[in-house]
């Protein structure tokens, strides 16, 4: 088993709270969240944009991996996953993320690259983990 951790703090409450998020690897390290970030154009980051970041690269690396199963050696995969912040009641859910993949993959079938893709698509452990509507539009090139 792998375990990964990240860290919040929040000073104060509400929109007038402010938080810091830091990771194990300190690629993040005391990043501004808050109000201003989530919901208005402040400085700093969210966790949308944190979870965006996890589906593009899990669904990527696991894609990447899939297509090296089927023998492909070299090309170049470019994920954007756009997660999607809803009203839920009085609070706010995750209703789904949408990626958008541009994949160069010299000699696959496009079938069988659609096949390839959904599959990683479904069993990236970040698509397994999200409880939202996952789809997947992508430009396949030669």
């Amino acid at each position: 088993m792998i375990t990964r951790t990240a860290s919040a703090r929040y000073e104060g409450f509400g929109k007038d709270g402010k938080g810091q998020v830091s990771t194990q690897s300190g690629v993040l390290k005391d990043n501004p969240y808050g109000f201003n970030t989530r919901f208005e154009d402040g400085a700093g980051t969210n966790p949308e944009e944190l979870i965006a970041a996890a589906h593009a690269s899990c669904f990527t690396m696991a894609l990447s991996f899939a297509l090296a199963k089927e023998g492909h050696t070299d090309g170049t995969l470019e994920t954007t996953a756009k997660v999607k912040l809803d009203k839920d009641g009085d609070g706010f859910k995750v209703s789904r993320s949408d990626l958008v993949l541009t994949a160069t993959v010299p000699g696959i079938d496009a079938d069988r690259f659609r096949t390839v893709a959904e599959g990683a698509k479904a069993n990236c452990p970040i698509s397994k983990l999200l409880n939202a509507e996952i789809s997947l539009d992508y430009t396949l090139n030669g």
